[in-house]
Protein backbone atom coordinates (compact mmCIF):
# COMPACT_ATOMS: atom_id res chain seq x y z
CA UNK A 1 0.00 0.00 0.00
CA UNK A 2 1.04 3.46 -0.34
CA UNK A 3 0.93 6.17 2.55
CA UNK A 4 -0.56 9.44 1.28
CA UNK A 5 0.17 12.47 3.29
CA UNK A 6 -1.50 15.89 2.99
CA UNK A 7 -0.25 18.58 5.90
CA UNK A 8 -2.53 21.57 5.72
CA UNK A 9 -2.50 24.72 8.12
CA UNK A 10 -5.40 22.98 10.20
CA UNK A 11 -5.50 18.95 9.68
CA UNK A 12 -3.01 16.66 8.17
CA UNK A 13 -4.79 14.04 6.37
CA UNK A 14 -3.88 10.51 5.62
CA UNK A 15 -4.80 8.06 2.36
CA UNK A 16 -3.77 4.80 1.85
CA UNK A 17 -3.85 3.35 -1.63
CA UNK A 18 -3.90 -0.34 -2.45
CA UNK A 19 -3.71 -0.16 -6.26
CA UNK A 20 -5.42 2.99 -7.26
CA UNK A 21 -8.23 2.34 -4.64
CA UNK A 22 -8.35 4.33 -1.43
CA UNK A 23 -8.53 1.88 1.53
CA UNK A 24 -8.79 3.79 4.54
CA UNK A 25 -8.36 7.67 5.19
CA UNK A 26 -8.21 9.75 8.43
CA UNK A 27 -6.83 12.96 9.81
CA UNK A 28 -5.45 14.65 12.94
CA UNK A 29 -5.20 18.31 13.70
CA UNK A 30 -2.06 20.00 12.94
CA UNK A 31 0.58 21.19 15.61
CA UNK A 32 3.65 22.66 14.98
CA UNK A 33 5.09 21.66 18.56
CA UNK A 34 4.30 17.89 17.97
CA UNK A 35 7.72 15.76 17.76
CA UNK A 36 8.18 12.83 14.88
CA UNK A 37 7.38 10.22 17.52
CA UNK A 38 4.05 11.80 18.93
CA UNK A 39 3.13 11.84 15.12
CA UNK A 40 4.20 8.53 14.73
CA UNK A 41 2.36 7.15 17.59
CA UNK A 42 -0.30 8.79 16.09
CA UNK A 43 -0.36 7.41 12.81
CA UNK A 44 0.39 3.64 14.25
CA UNK A 45 -2.46 3.89 17.08
CA UNK A 46 -4.58 4.83 14.37
CA UNK A 47 -2.84 2.08 11.65
CA UNK A 48 -3.94 -0.68 14.54
CA UNK A 49 -7.77 0.67 15.12
CA UNK A 50 -7.86 0.02 10.72
CA UNK A 51 -6.31 -3.26 11.26
CA UNK A 52 -3.01 -2.60 9.10
CA UNK A 53 0.16 -3.51 9.81
CA UNK A 54 3.09 -0.58 8.85
CA UNK A 55 4.88 -3.85 6.85
CA UNK A 56 1.95 -3.45 4.56
CA UNK A 57 3.10 0.02 3.41
CA UNK A 58 5.94 0.30 0.93
CA UNK A 59 5.46 3.43 -0.19
CA UNK A 60 4.83 7.25 1.09
CA UNK A 61 4.54 10.55 -0.86
CA UNK A 62 3.62 14.03 1.26
CA UNK A 63 2.10 17.33 0.04
CA UNK A 64 3.54 20.39 2.74
CA UNK A 65 2.03 24.05 3.32
CA UNK A 66 3.46 23.89 6.44
CA UNK A 67 7.43 24.29 5.77
CA UNK A 68 8.35 23.69 9.60
CA UNK A 69 6.65 20.58 9.90
CA UNK A 70 8.23 18.90 6.49
CA UNK A 71 11.22 17.34 8.27
CA UNK A 72 9.40 16.28 11.40
CA UNK A 73 6.65 14.11 8.46
CA UNK A 74 9.50 12.37 6.47
CA UNK A 75 11.41 11.92 9.90
CA UNK A 76 8.47 10.00 11.45
CA UNK A 77 7.96 8.20 7.79
CA UNK A 78 11.24 6.90 7.93
CA UNK A 79 11.33 5.96 11.94
CA UNK A 80 8.20 4.29 11.69
CA UNK A 81 7.53 3.06 8.58
CA UNK A 82 11.05 2.70 7.00
CA UNK A 83 10.54 4.82 4.42
CA UNK A 84 12.01 7.87 2.30
CA UNK A 85 8.91 9.55 1.05
CA UNK A 86 8.68 11.66 -1.80
CA UNK A 87 8.17 15.04 -1.57
CA UNK A 88 6.00 17.47 -3.70
CA UNK A 89 8.07 20.52 -4.82
CA UNK A 90 11.00 20.83 -6.42
CA UNK A 91 12.79 18.16 -8.27
CA UNK A 92 9.56 16.20 -8.56
CA UNK A 93 8.09 15.06 -11.64
CA UNK A 94 4.42 16.28 -11.76
CA UNK A 95 3.23 16.84 -15.91
CA UNK A 96 1.48 19.58 -15.00
CA UNK A 97 3.03 23.05 -16.33
CA UNK A 98 2.71 26.40 -14.07
CA UNK A 99 2.13 29.44 -16.09
CA UNK A 100 2.50 31.73 -13.44
CA UNK A 101 5.03 34.77 -12.30
CA UNK A 102 6.77 32.71 -9.70
CA UNK A 103 5.81 28.90 -9.82
CA UNK A 104 7.60 28.10 -6.30
CA UNK A 105 4.61 30.45 -4.71
CA UNK A 106 2.06 27.31 -5.74
CA UNK A 107 1.34 25.54 -2.88
CA UNK A 108 1.85 21.45 -2.90
CA UNK A 109 -1.88 21.00 -2.18
CA UNK A 110 -3.03 22.55 -5.35
CA UNK A 111 -0.47 21.02 -7.83
CA UNK A 112 -1.94 17.84 -5.92
CA UNK A 113 -5.81 19.38 -6.57
CA UNK A 114 -5.10 19.75 -9.77
CA UNK A 115 -3.57 16.77 -11.36
CA UNK A 116 -5.70 14.88 -9.55
CA UNK A 117 -8.68 16.82 -10.98
CA UNK A 118 -7.53 16.90 -14.19
CA UNK A 119 -7.03 13.03 -14.56
CA UNK A 120 -10.24 12.31 -13.03
CA UNK A 121 -12.40 15.19 -15.19
CA UNK A 122 -9.81 16.59 -18.12
CA UNK A 123 -9.45 20.03 -18.85
CA UNK A 124 -10.15 23.51 -18.36
CA UNK A 125 -11.06 23.32 -15.18
CA UNK A 126 -11.93 25.52 -12.38
CA UNK A 127 -10.75 23.78 -8.88
CA UNK A 128 -11.79 25.10 -5.57
CA UNK A 129 -10.69 23.75 -2.76
CA UNK A 130 -12.60 24.73 0.68
CA UNK A 131 -9.94 24.07 3.54
CA UNK A 132 -7.69 27.32 5.76
CA UNK A 133 -8.16 29.19 2.82
CA UNK A 134 -10.27 29.00 -0.05
CA UNK A 135 -8.56 28.80 -3.36
CA UNK A 136 -9.42 28.66 -6.55
CA UNK A 137 -7.56 27.10 -9.28
CA UNK A 138 -7.64 27.95 -12.99
CA UNK A 139 -6.33 25.49 -15.79
CA UNK A 140 -6.47 25.61 -19.06
CA UNK A 141 -7.16 23.54 -22.23
CA UNK A 142 -3.43 22.58 -22.06
CA UNK A 143 -4.30 21.61 -18.76
CA UNK A 144 -1.42 23.98 -17.56
CA UNK A 145 -2.04 26.50 -14.03
CA UNK A 146 -2.39 29.87 -15.20
CA UNK A 147 -3.26 31.21 -11.76
CA UNK A 148 -6.41 31.82 -9.36
CA UNK A 149 -7.62 33.38 -6.12
CA UNK A 150 -7.54 32.84 -2.81
CA UNK A 151 -10.14 34.04 -0.50
CA UNK A 152 -10.13 33.58 3.67
CA UNK A 153 -11.03 29.93 4.63
CA UNK A 154 -14.57 30.10 6.17
CA UNK A 155 -13.76 28.45 9.66
CA UNK A 156 -10.59 31.00 9.55
CA UNK A 157 -13.18 33.92 9.13
CA UNK A 158 -15.17 32.76 12.08
CA UNK A 159 -12.78 32.44 13.81
CA UNK A 160 -11.56 36.10 13.03
CA UNK A 161 -15.02 37.39 13.95
CA UNK A 162 -15.41 35.58 17.24
CA UNK A 163 -11.71 36.61 18.22
CA UNK A 164 -12.48 40.29 17.12
CA UNK A 165 -15.84 40.77 18.94
CA UNK A 166 -16.83 40.27 22.60
CA UNK A 167 -20.17 38.88 22.79
CA UNK A 168 -20.26 37.25 19.38
CA UNK A 169 -19.76 32.94 20.09
CA UNK A 170 -18.48 30.25 17.98
CA UNK A 171 -20.80 28.39 16.47
CA UNK A 172 -21.24 25.22 14.51
CA UNK A 173 -20.80 25.49 10.62
CA UNK A 174 -23.92 24.92 9.02
CA UNK A 175 -26.55 26.03 6.37
CA UNK A 176 -29.46 27.90 8.41
CA UNK A 177 -33.32 27.35 7.44
CA UNK A 178 -33.21 30.99 6.53
CA UNK A 179 -30.69 34.08 5.79
CA UNK A 180 -33.05 35.87 8.22
CA UNK A 181 -31.29 34.94 11.10
CA UNK A 182 -33.72 34.81 14.31
CA UNK A 183 -30.86 34.82 16.47
CA UNK A 184 -26.80 35.28 17.31
CA UNK A 185 -26.42 31.87 16.04
CA UNK A 186 -28.09 31.60 12.84
CA UNK A 187 -27.42 35.15 12.11
CA UNK A 188 -23.59 34.23 11.95
CA UNK A 189 -24.17 31.04 10.21
CA UNK A 190 -26.47 32.92 7.25
CA UNK A 191 -23.40 35.13 6.98
CA UNK A 192 -20.52 32.82 7.11
CA UNK A 193 -22.81 30.00 4.36
CA UNK A 194 -24.57 32.68 2.42
CA UNK A 195 -21.73 34.97 1.99
CA UNK A 196 -19.28 32.61 1.09
CA UNK A 197 -21.85 30.56 -1.58
CA UNK A 198 -22.08 34.21 -3.11
CA UNK A 199 -18.24 34.81 -3.14
CA UNK A 200 -17.68 31.63 -4.74
CA UNK A 201 -20.26 32.06 -7.57
CA UNK A 202 -19.12 35.59 -8.40
CA UNK A 203 -15.52 34.64 -8.52
CA UNK A 204 -16.30 31.58 -10.75
CA UNK A 205 -18.61 33.44 -12.95
CA UNK A 206 -15.68 36.20 -13.23
CA UNK A 207 -13.02 33.38 -13.90
CA UNK A 208 -15.67 32.16 -16.60
CA UNK A 209 -16.10 35.03 -18.31
CA UNK A 210 -12.48 36.57 -18.85
CA UNK A 211 -11.62 32.68 -20.03
CA UNK A 212 -14.34 32.97 -22.15
CA UNK A 213 -15.84 29.34 -21.25
CA UNK A 214 -19.14 29.63 -20.15
CA UNK A 215 -19.11 25.59 -20.04
CA UNK A 216 -15.72 25.42 -17.70
CA UNK A 217 -16.82 22.43 -15.35
CA UNK A 218 -16.03 23.22 -11.85
CA UNK A 219 -15.01 20.60 -9.06
CA UNK A 220 -15.00 21.46 -5.21
CA UNK A 221 -12.51 19.85 -2.60
CA UNK A 222 -12.35 20.21 1.32
CA UNK A 223 -14.14 20.40 4.58
CA UNK A 224 -17.00 22.63 3.48
CA UNK A 225 -17.40 21.95 -0.03
CA UNK A 226 -20.42 19.87 -0.06
CA UNK A 227 -22.03 22.68 2.42
CA UNK A 228 -21.42 25.77 -0.15
CA UNK A 229 -21.97 23.38 -2.97
CA UNK A 230 -25.55 23.24 -1.70
CA UNK A 231 -25.88 26.73 -2.17
CA UNK A 232 -24.34 27.73 -5.78
CA UNK A 233 -25.36 26.05 -8.98
CA UNK A 234 -22.21 26.74 -10.29
CA UNK A 235 -20.10 23.47 -8.79
CA UNK A 236 -20.17 20.76 -10.87
CA UNK A 237 -18.42 17.76 -8.88
CA UNK A 238 -17.93 17.72 -5.07
CA UNK A 239 -14.27 15.85 -4.69
CA UNK A 240 -13.67 15.74 -0.82
CA UNK A 241 -10.59 13.06 -1.57
CA UNK A 242 -9.25 15.08 -4.68
CA UNK A 243 -5.68 16.13 -3.03
CA UNK A 244 -5.16 12.47 -1.86
CA UNK A 245 -6.19 10.76 -5.16
CA UNK A 246 -3.48 13.78 -6.72
CA UNK A 247 -0.97 12.27 -4.26
CA UNK A 248 -1.08 8.83 -5.56
CA UNK A 249 -0.63 9.81 -8.86
CA UNK A 250 2.01 11.55 -8.18
CA UNK A 251 3.73 9.10 -7.02
CA UNK A 252 2.91 6.61 -9.91
CA UNK A 253 4.36 8.89 -11.81
CA UNK A 254 7.87 9.58 -10.16
CA UNK A 255 8.10 5.47 -9.15
CA UNK A 256 7.09 4.08 -12.80
CA UNK A 257 11.08 4.32 -13.82
CA UNK A 258 11.99 2.93 -10.52
CA UNK A 259 9.47 0.16 -10.91
CA UNK A 260 10.95 -0.77 -14.28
Amino acid sequence: MILCIDVGNTNIKYGLFEGNALKVSFRNATQLNRTSDEYGTILLNMLAIKGISPAEIGGAIISSVVPVLNYTIQHMCAGYLGIEPLMVGAGLKTGHNLRVDDAREVGADRIANDVGAIRKYGAPLIVIDFGTATTFNVINDAGEFIGGAVAPGIRGSMDSLVSGTAKLPRVEIETPKSVIGKNTTTNLQAGLVFGFAGLVDYIVKKIKREMKRPDMPVVATGGFSEIIAKEVSCIDHVDKLLTLQGLKYLYDLNTTEVRK
